[in-house]
C-alpha cells in the first residue's frame, strides 16, 4: 500500500463530497453512483497501492466501519424527523416494518433456499440481510434538515421506516445464526431466541434510547437554563451521544441500533423547534458523508478486484426480482389502505434502498457462525446493493419531485 496515495485519494473524495449533494440535485443522479465509479476506476489503475477492498478478506474492518456509519446515520435520521411519534402518526412506516419487512424476509428465504439452492440458515440470513431499508444510502428519498417548512409525507414514511427497521431486522439475523447452530447438531432453543433476541433486546433498546433521550433533553434544554455551564452549541454532542447510547445498550445486550434511533427521536421532540437540532443534524450529516464516500469507494474497488467474479444469471435475476417486484409489491401491500394515493404508495414501495446496513448484518453473522454459501451470499448482497445504487440512484430525485 502507498500511504501518501491513499491520503491523496481520500482527500479528493472528501473534497468533492462538499459539493456532491448539490451536484446530485443538478444532475438528478445520486452521488453514490459517482463514488462507486470513482472507486472502481482507481482500483483498476492502482490495485497494488491501495488497501484490499474485498469485504470477505477484511471482515472485522468491514463490520466495524459499516456499523459506525449506520449508527451515525440513525442518529441523523432521528434528529430530522419532525413528526412526533404516535401509533397513528407513524402507522405507515410501522406497517412497512412489521408487514413489508417480514414478508420480504419470507420471500427471500424461499427464493434463496428453493431456487438458488442455499442452505436453510443461509437463506434465512439472506432474507434478514436484504429486508431492511438502508438509512445510509437513502438520503435522496428522506426528509431534509430539522424544522423544514414543508415535509413530504412520502419522504417521512421512507425516513421513519429506515430508522426503525435496521434494529427490528436484527432478530432475523440471530434466527439464521440459531438455525445454523441447530443444523450443525448443537443444542439450541428457539424459545430462548424469541424471548431473548426478540423481546428482551428490542425492549432494552427502546427503553434505554427513550431514557437517554429524555435525560439528554433535560440537560441541554432545561438544566442549561439554570446552569449556564451546561449550555452548548457544539455539534460534537450528536456523535458523543451516538457512541454512548450504542455502547451502553450493547453492553447489556440490547439492540443499539434501536436505542440510537429512539434516543434521537426522543431528544428531538423534547424541545422540537430549538435551532440546536439543526447544528446536531448538520454535524452527523457531515460525518456520515465522510464515512460513506470511503465505503462507496471500497465497494467500487471490490468490484474492480473481483468480488463479483462468480456472478451468475441467477444472481442477476434474484436481485432484479427482489428490487423490482418483491419489495415494491409488499411495500404497496402494506400501504394500500393508507391515506397515500396509489402513485405515492408505489413510490414508497419502490424505494426500499439496500446499502451499508446489509453489509453490516452479513459481516456480523459471519463472525458468529461459519455459514455455508459464504461466497454466494457476498455476491448476492453486494450485487443487490450495487444494482440498488444504480436503479435508485438514477430515479430518486425525479420520483421525489412528483411525490405527494
Amino acid at each position: 500500500m502507498d500511504y501518501v496515495l491513499i491520503l491523496t485519494f481520500a482527500g479528493i473524495a472528501v473534497f468533492l463530497m462538499v459539493w456532491m449533494p448539490k451536484l446530485s440535485q443538478y444532475t438528478g443522479i445520486s452521488y453514490s453512483v459517482f463514488y462507486v465509479l470513482f472507486g472502481y476506476i482507481i482500483y483498476l489503475l492502482f490495485p497494488q497501492h491501495l488497501p484490499n477492498p474485498i469485504p470477505a478478506d477484511n471482515l472485522d474492518f468491514t463490520l466495524h466501519l459499516s456499523e459506525l456509519i449506520v449508527i451515525i446515520s440513525l442518529m441523523g435520521t432521528g434528529l430530522k424527523i419532525d413528526q412526533k411519534f404516535s401509533f397513528k402518526n407513524w402507522s405507515s412506516p410501522l406497517k412497512l416494518v412489521f408487514i413489508t419487512l417480514i414478508l420480504c424476509v419470507t420471500a427471500v428465504f424461499f427464493l434463496g433456499h428453493y431456487i438458488l439452492g442455499l442452505s436453510l440458515a443461509s437463506a434465512v440470513l439472506l432474507g434478514a440481510v436484504l429486508a431492511p431499508t438502508d438509512p445510509v444510502l437513502a438520503s435522496d428519498v428522506q426528509v431534509g434538515p430539522p424544522n423544514e417548512k414543508y415535509t413530504s409525507k412520502t419522504k417521512f414514511i421512507l425516513t421513519a421506516e429506515a430508522g426503525i427497521n435496521d434494529g427490528v431486522a436484527f432478530p432475523f439475523s440471530w434466527l439464521a445464526i440459531v438455525i445454523g447452530f441447530s443444523m450443525s447438531g448443537q443444542n439450541v432453543s428457539f424459545l430462548k431466541w424469541f424471548t431473548y433476541d426478540v423481546i428482551y433486546r428490542i425492549a432494552v433498546g427502546v427503553f434505554l434510547g427513550f431514557i437517554t433521550g429524555k435525560i439528554l433533553g433535560y440537560i441541554v434544554f432545561a438544566a442549561s437554563k439554570k446552569h449556564s455551564f451546561l449550555k452548548t452549541s457544539d455539534g460534537l454532542l450528536a456523535l458523543a451521544t451516538t457512541l454512548l447510547v450504542y455502547g451502553c445498550t450493547e453492553l447489556i445486550y440490547g439492540y443499539g441500533f434501536i436505542a440510537v434511533f429512539v434516543c434521537a427521536i426522543t431528544f428531538r421532540h423534547y424541545e422540537k423547534k430549538h435551532e440546536y437540532h439543526e447544528e446536531l443534524h448538520s454535524f452527523t450529516d457531515q460525518i456520515e458523508r465522510l464515512l460513506l464516500c470511503i465505503l462507496l469507494i471500497l465497494l467500487g474497488g471490490s468490484v474492480a478486484m473481483g468480488s463479483l467474479e462468480n456472478i451468475t444469471w441467477q444472481t442477476l435475476a434474484f436481485a432484479l426480482i427482489f428490487l423490482l417486484i418483491i419489495r415494491p409489491f409488499f411495500g404497496w401491500l402494506a400501504l394500500r389502505k393508507s391515506s397515500l394515493n396509489f402513485r405515492d404508495q408505489l413510490i414508497v414501495g419502490f424505494f426500499g434502498i439496500r446499502g451499508m446496513g446489509s453489509v453490516f448484518y452479513l459481516s456480523f453473522a459471519f463472525t458468529k457462525f461459519d455459514f455455508e454459501n459464504k461466497n454466494e451470499l457476498w455476491t448476492l448482497v453486494l450485487f443487490t446493493i450495487l444494482l440498488s445504487i444504480a436503479i435508485h440512484g438514477f430515479t430518486a430525485n425525479k420520483a421525489m419531485k412528483k411525490a405527494d
